[in-house]
C-alpha cells in the first residue's frame, strides 16, 4: 500500500524536485549521498527530477538564511514550478524547528499549491492519514528534541573545555592574542584576526600580546585607579600618541572601560555572559550562570589593581541614587534628543549603559522612566521607514547591475541575502548615522551572522540620514564579532582599505571570465 502510494501511476513518469539540506552533523547527511538516496527513491518509483533545491551548512532550526527553502516555497507558491512533488531523504533535512507546527507550516503550503512532499527514508508514506500525520509529529518533535539534547552536549563540552583552560570563540583583545594548541597544549602558532582552529582536536588558549600592548594596558590601569584619568582623558592620550585599539581604531571612552572591566587582564576565562542557543534571541544570562575558570591563563595586570578599577566602576553607581541616575539620563536626552547605549557610553561622566541595565532591569526600562519612548519619536520613525524603503531599493538596483553584467543572482525570501552566480552571498545594511556631538558622528554595522554571507556590505548614511555617504565591503572571515563602530573619519584604520564611494567594485567582483582569459591577462 505504501509503495503503490509513493509511486508514480504505472507507465508514467512525473516531474519532481529535490530538497537536500545539511548543516554540519554528519557526513551520512552530505548533499551528495541525500541526492544518490533520493535519485534511488526517484528510479524506483517513476519520478524524473528536473530541479533540485539546496542548503548547504544550514542549521535546520529555522527558516532564516536557508535560501533553497526559501526558494521552493516562494516558487511553489508563485506557481512557478515544473514538478508536482517534492522529494526530502526524511523528516530532520525538512528541519529541526523547535516548534513541530511550523515545519508542518511549510509543508501545508506545498499541499495547498498543489505539490505533494514525499519523504524517501522514511517508513511511512506521507498519504496525508492520521497515522502519516501522527508519525510526522512523532518525527518533527525528534528532530527537535535532537537539537535540544545536542545544544546541551554542545555547552556541557563547551563549559569543561572553560574549565580546563581553553578558549571559546572571540576575536583578538588588546595586549593578549589567540594561540593554537594541540591536544597537548604543544603550541601551534597565533591565531590572526578571523583565522580559526581546523583540526577537532586543536585548541585555542589566551596568552601575552605584544610586550609593547602589555605596557600600555598596565599603564592604563595605573593612569586609571593611581591618576583618577577618566575612560575619555585616557582614550585622548592614547589616541593622541597614535596608538589604536585592537580592531585597529581610535579609542573611545567604551573601549578604555571594557579593557578597564575585562577578568582576561587578570586571567580568568569566562563564558555564557550571552546565549544564543537555538537561534534563539540573545539574552544576558545573570551571574550565576557564568561559567568561569579562574587563572586560566597568565594575566598582564595585577589581581589588586583590576579590582581597585572595578570598585571605582561599583562607587560610580553607589554614589549616585536612582532618581539622581535617571536624571543624568534626562539630561542627556534634552542635549541629544535620542538616546541609545553607544550615546550612553560615549558621553563624558554619565553611567555606562550596562550601569543603567544593571540598575533598572533593562535599557528600555530607564528610558521608560523618563518618559522616553522610542516609538513616539516620529522623526526616527520617518527616518527608519525610509531607511528600509532606501534598503529595498538598493537591493533592487544592485540586483539589475549585477544582471545587467550577464551575472546570475538570487534574492532570499525575506530580501535579506543575495547568491551570486551560486558562488558567493552579500547581504546589504543600511547603517544609520547617529550624532554624538556637532563634529562628531558614528555608525553601527550589525553583521546578521544568521546568514552568515560572504561579504557584507554596510551602506554608511550622511549626517542626515538623507542618501548614502559611502559603502564598505566586509568579507565575513576578517570579521567575527556581530558588529563594529565606524567613525566619521579613520585615517589610521585598517577598516578604511574596504572602503568605496560607490558599489563598482562589488560589481566587478560578479563577472565571471573564461581560464583563457586569465591566461591572456598573465601573459600580458
Amino acid at each position: 500500500m505504501k509503495d503503490e502510494f509513493l509511486s508514480a501511476k504505472k507507465g508514467e513518469t512525473v516531474k519532481a524536485a529535490a530538497y537536500v539540506r545539511m548543516s554540519t552533523d554528519h557526513q551520512k547527511y552530505s548533499t551528495e549521498n541525500q541526492m544518490t538516496a533520493i535519485q534511488a527513491f526517484a528510479d524506483e518509483h517513476g519520478y524524473e527530477i528536473v530541479h533540485k533545491y539546496s542548503d548547504e551548512g544550514k542549521s535546520g532550526l529555522r527558516i532564516a538564511g536557508r535560501t533553497g527553502l526559501q526558494q521552493m516555497l516562494k516558487d511553489v507558491e508563485g506557481k512557478r514550478n515544473d514538478y508536482e512533488v517534492i522529494l526530502v531523504l526524511d523528516v530532520s533535512r525538512w528541519g529541526r524547528f523547535q516548534n513541530p507546527d511550523e515545519a508542518a507550516h511549510y509543508e501545508y503550503i506545498c499541499y495547498e499549491a498543489g505539490v505533494k512532499v514525499l519523504y524517501c527514508a522514511e517508513s511511512f508514506a506521507n498519504d496525508g492519514s492520521p497515522f502519516a500525520g501522527m508519525a510526522k509529529w512523532f518525527k518533527r518533535s525528534g528532530a527537535a528534541d535532537y537539537s535540544k539534547e545536542l545544544s546541551n552536549k554542545v555547552f556541557a563540552g563547551q563549559s569543561r573545555l572553560i574549565e580546563k583552560g581553553f578558549r571559546q570563540g572571540g576575536t583578538i583583545t588588546y595586549g593578549l592574542r589567540r594561540m593554537l594548541v594541540d591536544e597537548n597544549r604543544n603550541p601551534k602558532g597565533l591565531l590572526k584576526r578571523g583565522e580559526h582552529k581546523s583540526i577537532q582536536t586543536d585548541r585555542v588558549i589566551q596568552v601575552r600580546g605584544p610586550e609593547e600592548e602589555v605596557k600600555i594596558v598596565r599603564w592604563m590601569y595605573r593612569a586609571f585607579v593611581n591618576e583618577g584619568k577618566n575612560e575619555s582623558q585616557i582614550a585622548a592620550l592614547l589616541n593622541a600618541r597614535g596608538i589604536r585599539n585592537a580592531a585597529g581604531t581610535e579609542w573611545t571612552r567604551a573601549t578604555v572601560r571594557e579593557v578597564l572591566s575585562s577578568e582576561k587582564y587578570i586571567g580568568n576565562n569566562i563564558f555564557n555572559r550571552i546565549s544564543y542557543k537555538l537561534k534563539k534571541e540573545r539574552v544576558k544570562n545573570p551571574e550565576s550562570e557564568w561559567v568561569r575558570k579562574n587563572e586560566a591563563f597568565e594575566g598582564i595586570v595585577e589581581s589588586a589593581m583590576f579590582h581597585a578599577a572595578k570598585e571605582i566602576f561599583v562607587a560610580r553607581c553607589k554614589k549616585m541614587t536612582n532618581e539622581e541616575m535617571l536624571e543624568k539620563l534626562r539630561m542627556l536626552y534634552e542635549k541629544k534628543g535620542w538616546l541609545s547605549a553607544i550615546i550612553i557610553d560615549e558621553e563624558e561622566d554619565m553611567p555606562s549603559s550596562s550601569a543603567y541595565q544593571g540598575r533598572f532591569g533593562g535599557l528600555v526600562r530607564a528610558y521608560q522612566l523618563i518618559k522616553f519612548d522610542p516609538q513616539r519619536d516620529f522623526t526616527y520613525i520617518e527616518i527608519n521607514k525610509f531607511l528600509r524603503e532606501l534598503h529595498a531599493s538598493t537591493v533592487a538596483d544592485t540586483i539589475e547591475k549585477i544582471r545587467g553584467l550577464g551575472a546570475t543572482v538570487t534574492l532570499s525570501d525575506d530580501n535579506s541575502l543575495l547568491t551570486i552566480n551560486d558562488m558567493f552571498t552579500v547581504s546589504i545594511v543600511i547603517c544609520r548615522c547617529f550624532k554624538i556631538s556637532e563634529k562628531s558622528y558614528r555608525w553601527k554595522v550589525r553583521f546578521d551572522t544568521s546568514l552568515n554571507p560572504d561579504i557584507t556590505v554596510a551602506v554608511r548614511m550622511d549626517s542626515v540620514n538623507k542618501a548614502p555617504k559611502d559603502y564598505y565591503l566586509l568579507p565575513s572571515l576578517d570579521f567575527c564579532t556581530p558588529n563594529i563602530r565606524l567613525k566619521e573619519i579613520n585615517p589610521h584604520d585598517f577598516l578604511d582599505s574596504y572602503r568605496f564611494d560607490t558599489l563598482d567594485y562589488l560589481l566587478k567582483m560578479t563577472q565571471c571570465i573564461s581560464i583563457e582569459e586569465v591566461a591572456q591577462q598573465f601573459e600580458a
